[in-house]
């Protein structure tokens, strides 16, 4: 083995006699004439590898390098320096007698340091391509430790490295003997370079066999993602069912556009956090903007920081239910669903509850009328850091602690009024003084300003100057509720057109106080009741126009594309109080007798006065809402005329009146349960008798009779059923189901939890045009019957996360329009030959996250589509498939996580 210390000592004595060779060439050449032309190119030999010299030592051990060659050479630089020294020194007398001898040996020095350097040059190349082997197994190491899935192919990898390093040794022994054969050397290095190629390519394979690992660990990562979706898609579907039923306690979302609230905000804080205020009551009279106020503290970033995530949000209205209200605390908090003896129980479990969370807590009871004023006793306790802020028309004197909201500055006022009538610029054809009258007679209340802008927006000048003058000057609303009333009410002077309007604007009265109303049952009403030669558009355009008056809010949870469905089974209408109470009071002007739209309200077992003398009732809509302690003791009354039906209940079992049955022009009947759990509906075999029902859409309750009872309904199109207990029932029916309906088109299951199989029979429905099962999370298949559905027009299965697939035999529905599988989190794959839904034209896949293989081929058989909505990653799967379609539009949908869920005016 070599001296390694030996030869590191021959490298520095190299650099040493190379730098003083160097430096006295440099030093004389350009002093001496006599040896010129050698010496200057000595100079530019020994400048050219100056560079190379440097790193000798480390080359000399690492290769081997002869010793008596470096040796040799270090004593003729050594001489050489002595020579150029003598060259520098002799006389021009003696130049003749020295020239050749001296000249002679510079060219000589001249041509051994030229040959050294070449052989240092093909080692550098050499060392380069070491560099270049040491990083490949470098990165061979990387990888071999980063790739723990690939073993086989990476022993692959070192096996051929051992390869290259020993080709690699080899090719430096065999250039340790070629020293003094450049050419030689040269094809050395080739064989090096080769194997370095070599090492390279293995390098390749090592990083694509890393690149798998990655890509494998990506798909364990993306799977992992779309757990976590699945469990927050759960999740928010939990939350959402329990927000959109009104179970939910949090602080609703806020509008968007408020003014004027932020000082109050700032005092409201103010006083809430006084270490001596447990219960605060912020007053003011109705439509100034209580609720917005509290929403606002609710979501303030201070007061979130101080109670965390317990501030709780309960709409108490005019008729509250204790029991129930502690039941949606309990959802909402500890996610219990549990049942009271009594009112006492339910305020002494609540205290427990309350106590267990042992953090700052604040309750917001919003809309306590002045007849609830003692439910605020019922929700103190005597907990640390436990306060109270209740919303009510009436300041409640015995309760210290009061907050007196004022109405709108003008400048406030003025602001609002112009965005609620688009004219935030105030760049109009309408007088400034105008505007500046009719703000004043607004009185700075919220809710006037909102409807009376949205009733004068786009309306021509000399609409504006009537109003105006129908106003006496100066003179505000602001005084009373029932002036407030009589000022909305000129809002609803419709023009001839749109007369309607006021017509729907009543209906909605018919609904209880503070709750949400289902789009589709006001849509199910109008069209039946108002405009019965028309389809479902008219009234959702009228909804619409409701809306941009601010006469209703329109709830919309959905933001993709739908513009040809008319789907609005997931939105709801909220109405403020005072909008509400309008209602009712324009439907109650006339005697009971005369009424078109008659609206009761049952306490107890307490029957209204009227109702107990036999009279004949000429109202087209009948609303009628009782609480948890009516026992279903109906007293007949003669209805005849009533065309819609809306039952309001809060009980446990309820059964029809038999008053029904003799309705003979009854087309819509709406039955919603408000209770916590679902009801028992009996008596249903009633509806047998009402040849003209086309509509029955049933919320929250049980109909264990509905399969198993013959009920004839030979006029019934639409059927929808809302969070009811469906699943025992369908599976256990006796009877020929179709045969009960058999014109049914439409047919709505949501949130029906209980559903775990779709039966057979209801494939037998043969004249069905919509099909809509949503949010039934239990939902696992379908049948292979759905193919008989051959009229079908419109299939949607949105969010059923437990249905896997569809069955290939709804290939058959040659008319379907609208398939929607959006959120169905466990569908795999679509059938294979969807490609013969051949009139399909939307097809709705947003959030499939299973749904990842290439989509079948018969896809570009779909020639009728326009229309495709899905998120990012199926988006891609779309991508190969753009080539056949030309008209074809997909849609990314914008996730929206954010659902503005019964936010109260």
């Amino acid at each position: 083995m070599p001296d390694l210390a030996a030869e590191g000592a021959v490298g520095a004595a190299f650099g040493v006699g190379f730098g003083s060779l160097h430096d006295a060439v440099k030093h004389v050449v350009g002093r001496i004439i006599m040896f010129k032309s050698e010496l200057k190119r000595l100079e530019s030999t020994l400048d050219g590898v100056a560079a190379k010299v440097r790193e000798i030592k480390e080359l000399s051990q690492a290769l081997n390098f002869p010793e008596e060659e470096t040796k040799s050479l270090i004593e003729q630089m050594k001489k050489g320096t002595e020579l150029v020294d003598k060259c520098s020194k002799i006389k021009i007398w003696n130049y003749c007698f020295k020239a050749y001898s001296y000249s002679s040996k510079l060219s000589k020095l001249n041509e051994d340091i030229e040959k050294f350097c070449q052989v240092n040059l093909i080692v550098q190349n050499t060392r380069n391509g070491l560099e270049t082997l040491s990083l490949v197994i470098q990165n061979t190491e990387i990888g071999l430790e980063t790739l723990t899935g690939v073993n086989q192919n990476t022993r692959v990898g070192l096996d051929t490295l051992a390869e290259v390093n020993h080709n690699t040794r080899i090719g430096l022994e065999a250039l340790t003997e070629l020293n003094q054969n450049t050419t030689i050397g040269l094809e050395t290095l080739a064989d090096v370079n080769y194997n370095t190629r070599i090492g390279l390519e293995t390098l390749a394979e090592v990083n694509h066999n890393k690149r798998i690992g990655w890509k494998t660990l990506t798909e364990v990562n993306e799977n992992k993602r779309t757990l976590d979706l699945v469990l927050k898609h759960v999740e928010s579907q939990n939350s959402d069912m329990k927000k959109k039923y009104g179970f939910s306690c949090a602080v609703p979302k806020l509008r968007d556009y408020i003014v004027g609230f932020d000082l109050h905000l700032k005092e409201l804080k103010r006083e809430l956090l006084k270490e001596e205020v447990s219960v605060l009551i912020v007053t003011a009279l109705g439509g100034c903007g209580k609720t917005t106020l509290v929403k606002m503290l609710g979501w303030d970033e201070e007061i979130i920081g101080k109670y965390m995530g317990n501030i709780f949000f309960v709409n108490v209205s005019k008729t509250p239910n204790l029991k129930v209200i502690v039941q949606n605390l309990f959802s909402y908090i500890g996610d219990e669903y549990l049942e009271f003896q009594s009112d006492e129980d339910a305020i002494n479990q609540l205290e427990q509850l309350l106590n267990q969370i042992g953090q700052p807590i604040l309750l917001i009871l919003d809309d306590v009328w002045p007849e609830s004023e003692s439910l605020i006793d019922k929700f103190k306790f005597n907990i640390p850091n436990y306060k109270i802020v209740v919303t009510s028309r009436k300041a409640f004197s015995r309760f210290k602690f009061t907050f007196k909201l004022n109405p709108l500055d003008q400048e406030d006022a003025m602001r609002l009024f112009c965005h609620s009538a688009s004219m935030q610029d105030r760049s109009s054809y309408i007088l400034e003084e105008d505007m500046e009258k009719i703000v004043r007679y607004c009185g700075g209340l919220p809710i006037a300003l909102e409807v009376i802008g949205g009733s004068l927006c786009g309306q021509p000048v000399e609409v504006w100057q009537s109003e105006v003058m129908g106003w006496s000057e100066g003179h505000s609303i602001f005084d009373s509720d029932n002036e407030v009333l009589a000022c909305l009410q000129k809002c609803l002077d419709f023009s001839a057109d749109k007369i309607i309007l006021k017509e729907y604007f009543m209906d909605l009265g018919s609904f209880p106080e503070d709750q949400s109303i289902p789009a589709t049952a006001l849509i199910d009403i109008w069209t039946e009741l108002h405009e019965p030669s028309k389809n479902d558009v008219h009234a959702i355009a009228n909804l619409h126009e409701l809306n941009s008056r601010n006469l209703a809010s329109l709830v919309m949870k959905r933001k993709d594309a739908e513009e040809v469905s008319y789907y609005y089974n997931e939105e709801f209408v909220t109405q403020h109080d005072l909008l509400r109470e309008l209602a009712i009071q324009l439907s109650s002007q006339k005697p009971i007798i005369e009424r078109t739209r008659l609206i009761v309200d049952i306490r107890e077992n307490n029957l209204p006065d009227w109702w107990m003398k036999p009279q004949h009732i000429n109202a087209r809509l009948l609303s009628i809402s009782t609480d948890g302690e009516f026992s279903s003791s109906w007293c007949n009354i003669q209805a005849p005329e009533v065309e819609a039906l809306i039952l309001n209940l809060r009980t446990r079992n309820y059964t029809l009146p038999e008053f029904v049955k003799i309705m003979d022009k009854l087309k819509v009947i709406i039955v919603t349960n408000y209770d916590f759990f679902p009801a028992e509906l009996s008596n249903f075999q009633l509806l047998s008798s009402l040849h003209h029902l086309k509509r029955i859409r049933l919320e929250k309750v049980s109909i264990s009779s509905l399969c198993n009872t013959l009920v004839q309904l030979r006029s019934l199109k639409k059927l929808s059923l809302f969070m009811c207990n469906i699943g025992q029932t369908f599976g256990n029916s006796t009877i020929q189901v179709s045969d009960s309906f058999p014109i049914l088109m439409e047919i709505n299951i949501d949130y029906c939890n209980d559903l775990v199989e779709l039966p057979a029979w209801l494939c037998e429905f043969l004249h069905l045009k919509k099909l809509n099962i949503t949010n039934c999370h239990k939902l696992s298949e379908l049948p292979e019957e759905i193919g008989k559905l051959v009229n079908l027009e419109v299939l949607r299965l949105r969010s059923c996360t437990e249905l896997s697939e569809l069955p290939e035999s709804i290939r058959s529905l040659h008319k379907l329009r609208i398939l929607d599988i959006s959120d169905c989190i466990s569908i795999i794959k679509l059938p294979q030959h969807i490609g013969e839904l051949h009139k399909l034209k939307e097809l709705h896949m947003k959030e499939c996250l299973r749904l990842r293989k290439q989509l079948p081929s018969s896809i570009t058989e779909l020639k009728e589509l326009r229309l495709v909505v899905c998120d990012e990653e199926r988006a891609k799967l779309w991508e190969p498939f753009e080539e056949f379609f030309s008209n074809l539009k997909v849609i990314v949908a914008k996730k929206d996580i954010n659902l503005k869920w019964l936010t109260k005016s």
